[in-house]
């Protein structure tokens, strides 16, 4: 008997696409499965909401500290080891368990992505002038923490991604805080990319825990500045609470892929393309935007075709069904002007000239060019950051990169001709403003 086929959403026409693909709603109000609801009743004897989940791991951890990590890591996770630093010699103990060649490919990852951010930093810069010198002094952040998710799923390659382009920037002090396994060790992965990335500290805590430690400090783990990574609902919310206290990289949603491709494009690498987003998760989103009606008729059967070979078939499917979208529009200007308007986090142009298609692009976290270019290289080591804003946030953020890692100090060192020539015009401001202290002061020198 003939399988089924990979369900995904057919939409015809760049209208009922621009309505379908509008953004609503947040993923930070999410619909918890029953199991998660019983594991929340089960840890704090009520049923509350994720939100609620997270203020109170959060006023408990900046209360009570280490005890408060300590009891939700039991909670959640299980096993906890002898203490929640994770020493170095085992992150040399897990590399070195590791096979050679995947050690050898963390490696190879590692040296573009440096490569790669090295030229980004900004430096300090200073102008002479006749009302004095102005500039900017760039400094790097002291401290960053870096979460990583590393219980039943590990990302070393996220760990690198955010690790490599602090130390770019001149990191002091690089902090991660990764959940352990039912063990109460971390993912061997994680400890060897943590190594070659030359991070500073490993915390075996994860979840909300982690990110109040981090924020806030406790007896063991030290506050940062900066918190960077991706995690579950409860992960981000808890970011998203704690902003203010340090900064965030982004607040990172599920992870989504559009690709936009005309007559040209290879049946078979579309597809390929499509399943390697999609099983990311069962949220995860690839979209497929064509003007060719016949690669969007005949793009289900490959999907079930190439779905079948994989591990993830489950996820893959249920992905496609729930978010995945075949979108046929008339011309690559309107698979444009979707993409504009959807601003997702990878951008795939499958098409005769992509080169054409770039300077109209004006929201997207990565633009991946040509056949040559599938996400999955970049997602590993082509040598950008792979962690970039979702859910639409790429209309006003960016990659992570150098600059996420460093800050500026102004520098005013103006004179006395600065004074005079410019005093009327802060006068009158201030005055304006009904500060006549600051006109004060300013008249003050005048004056003298």
């Amino acid at each position: 008997m003939e399988p089924d086929l990979v369900s995904i959403k057919r939409i015809d026409g760049f209208e009922a696409a621009l309505a379908d693909l509008a953004r609503r709603g947040s993923f930070l109000d999410p619909v918890l499965s029953s199991s998660i609801r019983d594991g929340i009743r089960r840890v704090f004897g009520d049923d509350l909401s994720a939100r609620q989940v997270v203020d109170r791991i959060l006023a408990h951890v900046r209360t009570d500290g280490d005890a408060a990590v300590l009891r939700y890591t039991e909670a959640f996770d299980g096993a906890v080891g002898k203490s929640f630093e994770v020493p170095r010699q085992q992150w040399v103990s897990a590399r070195e368990s590791l096979d050679p060649d995947l050690v050898a490919a963390m490696r190879t990852a590692s040296d573009r992505i440096r490569q790669f951010h090295q030229r980004e930093p900004a430096h300090s810069w200073f102008d002479q002038t006749p009302l004095g010198t102005f500039g900017q002094m760039t400094r790097p952040l002291e401290r960053v923490g870096i979460y990583t998710p590393g219980g039943l799923a590990a990302y070393p390659s996220s760990l690198l991604m955010t690790a490599i382009p602090a130390k770019v920037a001149g990191v002091e002090e690089i902090v991660i805080a990764a959940p352990p396994g039912r063990d109460g060790h971390i993912s061997p992965t994680i400890l060897a990319a943590a190594e070659i990335a030359e991070v500073d500290r490993v915390f075996a805590v994860g979840g909300a825990q982690a990110i109040a430690a981090l924020a806030y400090g406790t007896e063991t783990i030290p506050h940062v500045d900066k918190i960077c990574g991706p995690g579950n609902i409860f992960v981000v919310l808890a970011k998203q609470a704690v902003y203010g206290v340090v900064d965030l990289d982004q607040l990172p949603g599920p992870t989504e892929t559009m690709l936009i491709a005309d007559e040209s494009a290879d049946l078979e690498l579309v597809a390929a393309d499509l399943i390697a987003q999609a099983e990311h998760d069962t949220i995860a989103t690839a979209i497929l935007i064509t003007t060719s009606r016949k690669l969007a008729d005949s793009v289900h059967r490959e999907l079930e075709r190439q779905t079948e070979e994989l591990d993830r078939a489950e996820i893959i499917r249920a992905s496609l069904s729930s978010t995945g979208r075949v979108v046929v529009v008339d011309n690559l200007n309107q698979a444009v002007s979707l993409a504009n308007a959807y601003a997702p986090e990878h951008l795939c142009l499958l098409v005769t000239n992509p080169w054409e298609l770039l300077p109209a692009i004006k929201h997207a976290a990565g633009v991946f060019i040509g056949e040559d270019s599938p996400e999955a290289l970049g997602d590993y080591a082509a040598g950008p950051s792979h962690v970039m804003p979702t859910g639409g946030t790429a209309r006003y953020s960016s990659p992570i990169h150098v600059g996420e890692f460093q800050k500026v100090i102004s520098l005013i060192a103006a004179n006395a001709r600065a004074v005079e020539e410019l005093g009327d015009a802060v006068e009158l401001l201030a005055n304006a403003e009904g500060l006549t202290g600051h006109a004060a002061a300013i008249r003050r020198r005048r004056q003298r």
